[in-house]
C-alpha cells in the first residue's frame, strides 16, 4: 500500500484517540469497562457491513440492500434462534440466516452481471423486496432471541469482545490479501478498469459476482450481532445502507472503484460508533451524529482526492504556461 493509502488509516486512528482522550478527561464513564465493551459490541454490525461494502466498492459498485438484509436476518433469527431450542436446532437456525445472506448475494450478483443492471438500481430493488418481506414476517417487534446465542456472541475478555479481536485479525489478513496477492490485484484492477482487466485475461465477471456475494454474506453475519443487540425480531432496525458506504469511504475506498482498505473500514466504523457513544455522555442530541457523518464524508472525499486535485491543477498551469509561451513566440517568428 502506497503512502497515500496510509492517510485514511492514520487520520482515523488519530481521530479515534483524540475523541476518546477528550471524552475521557471530561466524562469518567467513558473509560469504564462496561462502556468500552458496549462501544466495541455496537461497532460490530457496522464494521461487518462496511467490510462487505468495501468489497462492492472495490469492483466499482454499491450495495444498498445491506440495510434491509440485516433487518431480514434479525427477523429470521427471531424464528430460527428461539429460546429453549436445542443446540442442533440453533446450528440449523444459524445456517438459515447465513443462507438468507448467500441467497441475497447470488440474487444481486445475477442482476448485476447476468442482466447487466446498474448495481445501485439492482440492490435498491432487492432492498425493497427484503424490507417488505421483513415487515410481512414481523409487522412489529416480537420474537425474543435465544439468550445463550446472545451470550456467545457477546463473549468478552475484559472489555474486549472476542468477536472484535476476530474482526481485527480478519481485516489485517484481508488487506494483506488485497495488496500482496495476485487475486487481490485482480480485484483492484477490475474496479479501476474492467475492460482492460478483461483484456489481460482476468475473470472480471466472476470477481464482481463474488464481491457482491461476499458483501451480502458479511451483512448476514452482521445480522447476528444486530440480533444480539436488539434481542428481538424487529423489522425497523438495521439502517446501514448509507453508513456502511460512509465507513468504507472514510476508510479509504474510492467511489469509482479500485481502491479501499478493510482495516480502514473497521477504523471508520469504530469512529462513527464512537461519535454515537460519546454524544449522550455530553447530553447532546444523537441527530448530531448523522450530521457529523455527512460532513466527514465530504471532508474525506476532498482530503483523499487532494493529491489528484493538486496534480491536475499543476498540469493545468503547465499547459497554460506552454500555450502562453507559444503565443509569445508566434509574433517573433
Amino acid at each position: 500500500m502506497r503512502f497515500r493509502g496510509w492517510i485514511p488509516l492514520v487520520l482515523l486512528a488519530v481521530l479515534i484517540l483524540a475523541v476518546g482522550a477528550y471524552t475521557a478527561v471530561r466524562q469518567d464513564a467513558f473509560l469504564t469497562e462496561y462502556n468500552l465493551n458496549n462501544l466495541l459490541l455496537a461497532t460490530m454490525p457496522l464494521a461487518l457491513v462496511a467490510i462487505g461494502q468495501t468489497n462492492a466498492l472495490l469492483v466499482g459498485g454499491f450495495d444498498i440492500s445491506v440495510a434491509a438484509l440485516v433487518t431480514m436476518c434479525v427477523v429470521t433469527a427471531s424464528f430460527t434462534l428461539k429460546p429453549d431450542e436445542t443446540t442442533f436446532a440453533l446450528f440449523l437456525g444459524s445456517l438459515a440466516i447465513l443462507g438468507v445472506g448467500l441467497a441475497t448475494g447470488i440474487f444481486n450478483a445475477t442482476l448485476i452481471r447476468v442482466l447487466r443492471l446498474p448495481s445501485i438500481i439492482a440492490t435498491l430493488g432487492t432492498f425493497s423486496i427484503l424490507q417488505g418481506a421483513a415487515l410481512l414476517l414481523r409487522d412489529h417487534p416480537e420474537g425474543p432471541i435465544n439468550s445463550d446465542v446472545i451470550d456467545a456472541l457477546n463473549t468478552s475478555i475484559g472489555f474486549m469482545p472476542v468477536a472484535f479481536i476476530g474482526v481485527i485479525v480478519l481485516v489485517v489478513l484481508a488487506d494483506l490479501w488485497l495488496y500482496r496477492s495476485r487475486t487481490g490485484m485482480a480485484v483492484r484492477a477490475v474496479g479501476l478498469d474492467e475492460t482492460s482487466a478483461r483484456r489481460l485475461g482476468m475473470s472480471t465477471g466472476r470477481i464482481v459476482f463474488l464481491a457482491f456475494v461476499v458483501c451480502s454474506v458479511m451483512a448476514s453475519i452482521a445480522g447476528f450481532y444486530e440480533s444480539a443487540e436488539v434481542q428481538i425480531g424487529s423489522p425497523t432496525i438495521g439502517a446501514y445502507a448509507l453508513t456502511s458506504i460512509a465507513a468504507a469511504v472514510l476508510g479509504g475506498a474510492s467511489l469509482a472503484g479500485g481502491r479501499g482498505s478493510f482495516v480502514g473500514a473497521l477504523l471508520a466504523a469504530l469512529f462513527l460508533t464512537e461519535i454515537g457513544n460519546v454524544l449522550p455522555l455530553f447530553s447532546q442530541p444523537t441527530e448530531y451524529a448523522a450530521m457529523t457523518i455527512g460532513v466527514l464524508i465530504l471532508l474525506a472525499l476532498v482530503l483523499y482526492q487532494l493529491p489528484e486535485l493538486i496534480a491536475r491543477w499543476r498540469s493545468g498551469r503547465q499547459t497554460v504556461g506552454r500555450l502562453q509561451a507559444r503565443e509569445g513566440e508566434a509574433p517573433a517568428a
